[in-house]
């Protein structure tokens, strides 16, 4: 084991980590933890990201009973709905660990903590050239990369994709990268379109999209923004539903066109790979290149604020219910 720790294994070493003890409630707790044995790292935290779409539901207290094993996510700590400690967006520099990976900046999906030990397995070393203030956004661009999978995008699609939050913005992003695509982001905020110009990406305000799509997506947890897309999807196009509702029901508008036009709404989310990757990518790989897309300056306009990590306990609700909030980033 290499490191700044020499022969000091640092067991019983502590760090702080952002639980939610209750509804809407937030505390910053001391954790031990342990030793650094062989095939684990000791990280220390440089920045975290609050994904305030799946957070917020979690804050809130809105996973659902039968989805609580499900939305466990790797290193989450306590029970659902609560205590938990939930996250998944932290960037550190290893401290410990093999020769090949001692300080290194490298992404790990694990809660907002000051510092970790995770199996050296479960660490992504970013590249030089990536900043790591950037880094944060890999899950989501992880979670947008496997939408435009499900999507099947091709050359020359129109895509139209509904919420410019961090993932819609992501997936609209990656596909205006299709070589002939015309892609359009559509969000009610009124903001979202300085957004989609530092993007590169062109925008429509909800209820004012024009024409029919060959590819809808649905990013924005709005039951309207998916009726909007069933209104705009051309004879057998695919509308994936990418959101994630927690304990909502919807009603959408079926008795139209649905049926006459052979429309599909497929799901997707990024705990399973889609069935025509399976043989050749494994979450790794899938991960590996979610962040060597995010190489691209144009990207920062998805932070949206930053705060220090002893101050977020107090910060945290009014971030999470803020609808300006897209991806906020805590420094340590």
């Amino acid at each position: 084991m290499k490191g700044s720790f020499g022969d000091d294994d640092r067991a019983g070493h502590t760090a702080r980590a952002l639980w939610f003890p209750a509804s809407r409630t937030c505390a910053l707790q001391v954790e031990q933890l342990g030793a650094v044995n062989e095939g684990s790292v000791m990280l220390r935290t440089l920045f975290s990201g609050i994904s305030r779409g799946t957070e917020s539901l979690v804050f809130n207290g809105l996973v659902p009973e039968s989805e609580r094993d499900r939305m466990r996510g790797p290193h989450m700590a306590g029970v659902f709905p609560f205590p938990v400690k939930y996250g998944y967006a932290l960037v550190g520099r290893v401290e410990t660990g093999p020769e090949h990976l001692a300080g290194r900046n490298v992404f790990c999906l694990h809660p907002h903590q000051s510092a970790a030990i995770v199996a050296e397995a479960m660490v992504t070393p970013l590249p030089g050239s990536l900043p790591p203030e950037r880094a944060i956004l890999a899950a989501n661009m992880e979670t947008a990369l496997n939408i435009v999978w499900d999507a099947g995008i091709m050359p020359g699609d129109r895509v139209a994709v509904f919420g410019a939050g961090v993932v819609g913005a992501l997936s609209a992003f990656l596909a205006t990268a299709i070589i002939g695509t015309d892609v359009v982001l559509v969000d009610r905020n009124p903001a979202r379109p300085t957004l989609a110009e530092r993007l590169g990406v062109t925008f429509a305000e909800s209820g004012a999209l024009d024409g029919e799509f060959d590819v809808l997506i649905n990013a924005s947890a709005s039951g309207e923004a998916l009726a909007e897309a069933l209104d705009h999807a051309g004879f057998e196009a695919r509308i994936v539903e990418a959101s994630w509702y927690g304990d909502r029901k919807l009603t959408l508008p079926l008795g139209g066109a649905f049926h006459s036009q052979r429309l599909s709404i497929v799901g997707s989310q990024v705990g399973a790979l889609p069935p025509a990757r399976r043989a050749r990518w494994t979450f790794a790989r899938r991960l590996a290149k979610a962040i060597a897309l995010l190489e691209d300056d144009r990207l920062d306009a998805l932070i949206s604020g930053e705060t220090a990590f002893e101050d977020i306990a107090a910060a945290y609700p009014d971030i999470i219910d803020d609808p300006e909030t897209l991806c906020h980033r805590i420094r340590y």
